[in-house]
């Protein structure tokens, strides 16, 4: 049996990768403007107003830089994930940001969301491709070869 699994751990990597750097491009309005097919945002403001319902306890200026940071955060996890490098790192920290995220989605806005919004699922996804033990077609394995 193999123990690999190259394909799923690519595909894995792939969707949580392109889950992560979407929404970012949505934020900043480069996927359209607010009210645009398939634009959750549009801008900003928008979603540092949503960022204000998951945390509720923080003024607006604090609710834009816990966004920012969730944000980068976000970015770079993505495109670690896509490119293959610190896969398991990335992967880890993607766990992390989304079982945070998931946790105030419940807590604030009621259990049902982070279940709506596969919250949950891209969470234990995540946490299980930092458990992979090799990943094929990546920086990572490029890296391993050459030591």
């Amino acid at each position: 049996m193999k123990s690999h699994f190259p394909a799923a751990q690519l595909f894995l990597r792939l969707a949580l990768g392109i889950s992560f750097v979407l929404p970012v491009l949505d934020r900043v309005g480069l996927l359209g403007l607010p009210g645009s097919p398939n634009v959750s945002w549009g801008n900003w403001q928008n979603f540092v107003a949503y960022t204000n319902t998951l945390l509720p306890f923080l003024d607006s200026s604090m609710a834009s830089i816990m966004g920012a940071i969730a944000s980068i955060a976000e970015l770079l996890f993505g495109l670690l994930l896509i490119i293959g490098y610190k896969t398991r790192l990335a992967a880890f920290g993607s766990f992390l940001l989304t079982l945070a995220f998931a946790l105030c989605m419940m807590i604030f806005t009621g259990y049902r969301q982070p279940f709506s919004y596969s919250v949950y699922t891209a969470s234990a996804a995540s946490l299980l491709l930092s458990a992979v033990p090799f990943y094929k077609w990546s920086i990572d394995q490029k890296l391993e070869t050459k030591s």
